[in-house]
């Protein structure tokens, strides 16, 4: 019984070992990380929000919880938005894929890469998916600075995108 325990024990650190993660798996990732509030603007009807990039299950997954808050006009009540993505290397590691979902019921199937080093990030939506097609850009314009845009194109003409959200955002935290 005592040798059944030890070859356990044995068995399961070594497969613990195996599977251990890269350490730099999110390396490209740095200039994304950390705590980020909108920037700007704000005016009169502009809603207001923030995210978040964090490694999560010991570094297996990248999670990006973001929202947006809206403030009431003539036309329209307050409300909130609120997403969650999921961002993983797809099965083969070749690839980095991200899945989205929304409050409103949006799911969203994206394929990621880099740009420009890695001071471009682009998220772009399978064209495959019903409904719109949909492109997710962020760039860093300093080190604690982010431009973000988010474009939709038309089931109909898949590439042709058009600028639905174009935001700043400001590091809170690393």
């Amino acid at each position: 019984m005592h040798r059944c325990l030890v070859a356990v024990l044995v068995l399961s650190a070594t497969m613990a070992a195996a599977q251990e993660l890269p350490k730099d798996r999110w390396a490209d990732w740095q200039p994304f990380l950390g705590a980020w509030e909108g920037a700007g603007g704000g005016g009169p009807g502009q809603g207001s929000g923030g995210f978040t990039f964090t490694p999560e299950l010991q570094g297996a997954v990248l999670v990006r919880h973001n929202y947006a808050q809206y403030p009431a006009s003539k036309d329209k009540p307050a409300y909130r938005h609120d997403d969650l993505m999921v961002i993983y290397p797809d099965p083969s590691g070749k690839q980095t894929r991200a899945d989205y979902w929304d409050n409103e019921g949006h799911v969203i199937h994206y394929s990621v890469e880099f740009t420009d080093g890695a001071h471009k990030l682009v998220m772009v939506s399978e064209a495959g998916q019903p409904g719109p097609r949909y492109r997710l850009t962020y760039v860093q314009t300093g080190a604690n600075d982010l431009k973000l845009t988010f474009e939709i194109a038309p089931p109909e003409t898949p590439e042709k995108f058009t600028t639905y959200i174009e935001a700043l955002a400001k590091r809170t935290k690393k």
